[in-house]
């Protein structure tokens, strides 16, 4: 069992627009990921673990080095769209207003994709 989402994450959708801290808007919500407080590594598993198990769709890890990954699993994560994409943790998210996602945290705060 999954534990509960914050409300503000909760209320994000793909698409939302999303503005830093200073008021300047990074991009739009490409995906989100509720966060898993088990997550530990992303890491694949061992060649051929798993063998014979039906493939459940998992959404990928986000794409920055693995500790940032793994701090972003564990929390929940946002990523916003752009050139590179960033990376939101939950606990970055100050509230939901309409279609507008507004950020407890600076642009240069945020984890960049690779």
């Amino acid at each position: 069992m999954r534990p509960p989402v914050d409300p503000p994450f909760a209320e994000v959708e793909s698409g939302m627009r999303v503005v830093d801290a200073t008021g300047a808007e990074i991009g739009r919500v490409a995906a989100s990921r509720p966060g898993d407080p088990n997550a530990v590594t992303v890491q694949a598993p061992p060649d051929g673990a798993g063998e014979g198990l039906s493939e459940v769709e998992t959404p990928a890890a986000p794409d920055v080095p693995p500790d940032a990954a793994a701090r972003l699993l564990r929390a929940g994560y946002l990523r916003v769209d752009g050139t590179p994409d960033h990376y939101v943790a939950a606990d970055q998210i100050a509230e939901v207003t309409g279609d507008v996602v507004l950020l407890k945290v600076r642009t240069d705060q945020l984890t960049s994709g690779r």
